[in-house]
């Protein structure tokens, strides 16, 4: 497959973005409490086959808490960042023949782990407590994530797609 122009790159994005938005949209109703499953999470193994995504999908997370979180400043630059960390993470471990599973625990330990830093200072509740639910909930998305990626890889592979 032929490299994908600056315009493709871009309407890829876009619809990246939106679709993330939409997901956390359709998915806010659990994908803000106590277990936070963040279906839309899962969209960060896109960074696998798509790498200039990784700032798209940092952007998206911003968007998201912004447009739906109501913790404000701290947790939107927060967002940001466990976005572009986790899809820069999986976009680095794209060739891995185990890129899958680094997808799945990329999408589950980094914003499981990283979230509860500012949310235990904004909710003023303990670090571990926030991890443990955040783990359990970002799991369900990491699975989706690995998911996602192996099939997409396969899909490209099938195809004679040279870039996975």
């Amino acid at each position: 497959m032929k490299e994908l122009t600056v315009t493709r790159k871009l309407t890829i994005s876009a619809l990246v973005v939106a679709l993330y938005v939409v997901v956390m949209t359709t998915t806010r109703s659990f994908a803000f409490g106590q277990y936070q499953v963040r279906v839309a999470t899962s969209l960060y193994a896109l960074s696998g086959i798509f790498p200039f995504l990784v700032l798209p999908l940092g952007f998206a997370n911003f968007l998201s808490n912004a447009l739906m979180g109501g913790l404000g400043p701290l947790d939107m630059i927060g967002g940001i960042l466990v976005g572009l960390l986790t899809s820069g993470a999986i976009a680095a471990f794209r060739r891995s023949p185990r890129a899958p599973w680094i997808a799945a625990a990329a999408i589950t330990l980094i914003p499981g782990l990283g979230v509860p830093l500012w949310l235990s200072y904004l909710l003023h509740l303990p670090y571990f407590v926030l991890a443990a639910s955040l783990l359990i909930g970002q799991a369900v998305a990491g699975v989706f994530g690995g998911l996602l990626l192996a099939v997409l890889k396969k899909r490209l592979a099938a195809a004679g797609d040279q870039r996975s």
